[in-house]
């Protein structure tokens, strides 16, 4: 496996520890439930070492848009699915946006790893 692979491969396992753990958060309810809270804080920790590996090769601000962007995606798509948290068309916009950033960066960025 070469070091792209790797660092790929732990920048998709950070960003899905990423969006468990959101989903935990909006479940611990405000911490009230134990279980749920430790559960959201491993999940955490899981996604911010994973991360780490990821910037070994990945550039910093390359990872972080990249981990940021997705995470936004899938935790919105997360709240709509297991929530029912509806959204409206500017937060619509606004994650097409985000995506859009996101495929810039990786397409067009030098920086970007290929």
């Amino acid at each position: 496996m070469t070091p792209n692979f790797v660092a790929y491969a732990a920048l998709a396992l950070a960003i899905v520890f990423e969006v468990t753990a959101s989903a935990f958060l909006q479940q611990s309810a405000q911490f009230t439930r134990p279980w749920l809270t430790l559960a959201m804080v491993m999940f955490y920790v899981a996604s911010f070492y994973a991360l780490s590996v990821a910037i070994r090769v990945i550039p910093l601000s390359i990872a972080y848009a990249i981990w940021g962007g997705v995470g936004i995606i899938l935790t919105a798509t997360v709240s709509f699915v297991l929530f029912r948290q509806m959204l409206d068309s500017a937060a619509f916009v606004g994650i097409a946006l985000i995506v859009s950033g996101v495929v810039i960066i990786n397409l067009f960025s030098e920086t970007a790893m290929r």
